[in-house]
């Protein structure tokens, strides 16, 4: 089903007796967001406000909406707490703050409990390789070059996934609602050091000359935010940090990509150095 779809979305509610949801669903594609903007507000807002009204009217318990790190903006030195503004730079981070706000309305409104969640970026075994870990992973497994936007100057923080489930099962059992938390990691590396890291544990290699081989500098996208330094002070105090050590979790990330790449529909389109946007042709709904 599709969380833009009212019909549907009342009928899941009222048939499956939902009590919690954890709201994951969103076009998250930063680079394509530029091209198909309309598309991302319709899914990101629209979709969002179908099921918190649908969500509300059942009457659930509580209601996670999984928001991201780049509603804050970019920033080189302050670290973002939970009331730090949002000043998003492209149109993902504007449709996932818009939807945001929507969340924050009903429990405003009619005290809804909804609690709101902004992680850092995501990785681990079963990403679709669009995104930049298994991209740069699938690349170098099939003997292509690492293709880095602009400078690679550009730092994220890299968070395991079995950690952020950690995470989610605590906001569900300890988040209070109305209440917004940090799901960050101190775990901090440039996008150019990233595949650096990668060409020497795939590879084999520590020349930095043959690093340089594998990596093909490309044009930067239109906004390119160089870091998102979350405080998650707030997460720490109900009882959660991050475990996975890096060294851990990309180990076991590359060794699922060997065997799992084609896993996929299309997954050879997403390792392109720029999304390939078909157009939008479609919206239903009001």
């Amino acid at each position: 089903g599709d969380i833009c779809e009212p019909d549907f979305i009342k009928q899941l509610f009222k048939t499956e007796k939902i009590d919690i949801v954890l709201h994951f669903a969103a076009q998250t594609h930063v680079d394509l967001s530029f091209w198909r903007a309309l598309e991302f507000t319709y899914v990101n807002v629209y979709g969002t406000n179908v099921l918190v009204a649908a969500a509300h009217e059942a009457n659930v318990e509580k209601f996670v909406y999984v928001s991201t790190d780049e509603v804050y903006g970019g920033t080189t030195e302050e670290e973002f707490d939970e009331s730090s503004p949002k000043r998003p730079t492209n149109p993902y981070a504007s449709s996932k703050a818009a939807a945001e706000c929507f969340v924050q309305s009903y429990w405003e409104r009619y005290q809804f409990p909804a609690v709101i969640t902004r992680s850092s970026n995501v990785y681990g075994p079963h990403q679709y390789p669009e995104k930049v870990i298994p991209k740069f992973i699938s690349l170098l497994q099939q003997n292509r070059k690492c293709c880095i936007h602009g400078s690679g100057l550009q730092k994220r923080n890299f968070l395991y996934a079995a950690d952020v489930v950690e995470a989610f099962l605590t906001v569900l059992k300890e988040g209070k609602p109305g209440e917004i938390y940090n799901i960050g990691t101190n775990f901090e590396m440039s996008i150019a050091q990233l595949a650096k890291e990668l060409i020497r544990l795939i590879k084999k290699t520590s020349s930095e000359s043959e690093m340089e081989h594998w990596m093909d500098y490309v044009k930067d996208r239109p906004t390119n935010d160089l870091r998102y330094p979350m405080n998650s002070e707030k997460m720490h105090n109900l009882g959660w940090r991050p475990k996975v050590p890096w060294k851990e979790g990309i180990k076991k990330t590359i060794e699922w990509y060997k065997e799992n790449f084609h896993n996929w529909k299309n997954s050879e389109k997403a390792l392109e150095p720029f999304p390939v946007a078909e157009p939008f042709a479609q919206l239903s709904g009001p």
